[in-house]
């Protein structure tokens, strides 16, 4: 046959197998292979045409409900846009094979001292009109998922705008905070993110059909300023919001981790999402870190500790009640009558009880608008060593630094050179009117607490906290204090400019409920003394660092109530959030043996006594309390030996607490 005929003839034949094969190739770039958490709880998937993505969508499987698949998170824009013109009109190059990742390692402080997890990692590589090519690192854990992107070869780049978008729908439930600079505000229900300046702060807590999502962020480096949402073109797109960042870069850049914690919600109130996607610890020596109870001044008298008379009073009750630290506050610079800060710091040693010092960033209150002192001494490098250098010689344990300028990158900077300055002089750190935790306690486990929480400080501002508190503080488990440590400074049973009408049995359980490494007890000496011996030694024997976490019951802003275990000793706590009264649910059995003894505190309903404290077995109680308005409880449960619940009890407990 003729050669040429036979080129002709197969021709339209290679053709057709060239288009099909063309079209096969476009089919695969669809883009609908979906991928899953090593429990395949979280499913991944991504939709998109002509290597396009158009949309990533966060599923979640419910075990208990014959694997109901619910849609939890609409991820509509990703990307970023940098100041050479880079990030525009993304063509995707590659989807990585999911790679298994498991890790283990310790906390020293927070909801769990013992961390594991386990997640599958897809890499997505874009190319951008620079044919710069941008990674999208995707992480899929067993309660949530993290995302970042990743840029090589920036040569005096600085990072503009992050594209990511989450399509959250009107009428979903959700408890946002609107952004402030000191995340210092209420987390009330809605269902619209309609109003305010629709700006948001992170944590940003969602329900959908019975399944909860917390997005949120972690893995702040030097390089990144921190973020938060922002929905003001449309209430439905809540567009990732970069604060200041006019820094240029060159070499390699990384985001951090966009985070979203998903699940039931004791999943989200034990999770550990925010630090297992830190850095590992950088301190070569964590020995000398110790988290503990603080006294401190400022909140019953609503002044720094410029009064050295004052000052002898809370460590002198450190010392009755056994905590280890008193916190020396503002205006110690500026001592009355001729004291001096060193004779402050000499009471307190001769007695046993480490002191710590308070300092002004100096980045956003300056002196002119009334913010005190002492200022200036931790900005310049060569003037923080000094004064770390100093504490350091005159036995200080830690410091607590104030009022930062928000969450630009500049901020983000001098918190880890406060951070990583303050190890080298054995210095704990905590810092207030700053940004929420986000994973730092994990990376330098020397930072023990942070504010960052509309606390009990605010009892001493305004009035609104009189009537908020209860619902707030029910509210809180459930949203910031997912995300680490959280100085709201709790239980207090006096007033200070506003009164409080929470009970007193509401106030012990806060220190449970809200996790702190550094629990600042802020009421009058005379206040703490007065109560019953077993209140005493409840608060002279609580730990502020534990080994597991879990929720027993609860709804935000309705009531909560969470177990948190040290050693073999269970501690119980649980809040009313509202001003009618209620029972409170719990499962003692889930946590320990029926022969278990039970120290009680509830409250007995009369001013003249308020504590009702009794002494019982596990075996016998009821599977729940009745809480009076505004009111709670705390029970103690010491045991030989603890619970370990085995894979069938697991699967037990999840189905029980599905119901609750």
């Amino acid at each position: 046959m003729n050669t040429t005929k036979i080129l002709a003839f197969r021709k339209p034949l290679l053709m057709i197998v060239w288009l099909l094969a063309m079209q096969g190739a476009a089919f695969a770039q669809n883009l609908r292979e979906t991928f899953f958490s090593p429990n395949g709880k979280i499913e991944w998937k991504a939709e998109g045409e002509e290597n396009k993505v158009k949309v990533f969508e966060v599923a979640y499987r419910d075990a208990c409900r014959e694997n109901k698949e619910s849609q939890v998170l609409h991820i509509t824009g990703y990307g970023l846009n940098t100041s050479d013109g880079g990030g525009r009109n993304l063509v995707l190059k590659d989807i990585s094979k999911p790679k298994y990742i498991s890790e283990h390692y310790q906390m020293l402080m927070g909801k769990k001292s013992e961390c594991k997890n386990e997640a599958n990692e897809i890499v997505y590589t874009f190319e951008d009109d620079l044919q710069r090519p941008l990674r999208m690192v995707v992480r899929l854990y067993n309660d949530g998922v993290a995302f970042r992107y990743e840029l090589e070869g920036l040569q005096h780049t600085s990072i503009k705008q992050d594209l990511t978008t989450y399509h959250i729908s009107e009428g979903t439930r959700r408890w946002f905070q609107e952004w402030t600079e000191s995340y210092e505000n209420f987390f009330p229900l809605s269902t619209t993110g309609k109003g305010g300046k629709q700006h948001w702060g992170y944590p940003c807590l969602l329900e959908q059909n019975g399944v909860y999502s917390l997005i949120t962020e972690a893995g702040i480096e030097r390089i990144n300023s921190a973020s938060s949402l922002k929905n003001g073109q449309n209430p439905e797109d809540y567009h990732v919001f970069l604060d200041e960042n006019t820094q240029h870069y060159s070499g390699n850049w990384k985001s951090p981790w966009r985070v979203v914690v998903i699940g039931k919600k004791q999943d989200l109130i034990a999770s550990t999402l925010v630090t297992d996607v830190s850095a590992p610890c950088r301190l070569k020596d964590t020995s000398w870190i110790k988290p503990g109870s603080v006294s401190w001044i400022y909140w019953a008298y609503n002044h720094g500790s410029n009064d050295l008379n004052i000052i002898k009073k809370y460590v002198d009750m450190a010392k009755t009640l056994h905590l280890p630290y008193v916190l020396i506050d503002a205006e110690w610079d500026e001592m009355k009558n001729g004291a001096t800060i060193e004779e402050a710091l000499k009471y307190a040693k001769d007695r046993g009880v480490k002191p710590l010092l308070w300092y002004n960033s100096s980045t956003a209150w300056i002196k002119a608008w009334g913010a005190p002192g002492p200022h200036n001494r931790l900005n310049a490098p060569e003037n923080r060593e000094k004064e770390f250098a100093w504490l350091e010689k005159m036995g200080v344990a830690g410091v607590k630094i104030d009022f930062f300028a928000g969450d630009k990158q500049e901020t983000m900077e001098y918190c880890i050179d406060l951070l990583e300055c303050a190890a080298r002089h054995h210095l704990t750190v905590n810092f207030h009117g700053a940004t929420v935790p986000r994973g730092w306690q994990r990376t330098y486990p020397n930072l023990l607490s942070t504010e960052g929480v509309y606390g009990a400080e605010w009892y001493n501002n305004e009035s609104v906290l009189t009537k908020k508190a209860a619902c707030h503080n029910a509210t809180l488990p459930f949203t910031r204090g997912i995300v680490g440590s959280m100085d709201y400074t709790p239980c207090t049973f006096s007033d200070s400019q506003h009164p409080h009408i929470t009970t007193h049995a509401h106030e012990l359980a806060l220190p449970i409920l809200f996790e702190s490494a550094l629990m600042h007890w802020a009421d009058k000496p005379e206040s703490y003394l007065a109560q019953p011996k077993e209140v005493q030694d409840f608060i002279s024997n609580m730990p502020t660092a534990w080994d597991e976490t879990r929720l027993l019951s609860g709804y935000p802003g309705e009531s909560v109530v969470m177990a948190r275990r040290k050693g073999s000793t269970w501690y119980v706590a649980g809040i009313n959030g509202k001003d009618e009264s209620q029972k409170l649910a719990l499962n003692l059995s889930s946590l320990t043996k029926q022969n278990s003894r039970v120290v009680l505190f509830e409250d007995s309903g009369t001013a003249k006594n308020p504590w009702k404290i009794s002494y019982r077995k596990v075996r016998g109680m009821k599977d729940y309390i009745n809480a009076q308005p505004r009111g709670g409880f705390v029970m103690v449960i010491k045991s030989k030996k603890r619970f370990a619940p085995n894979k069938v009890r697991s699967v037990f407990l999840e189905c029980i607490e599905c119901i609750i």
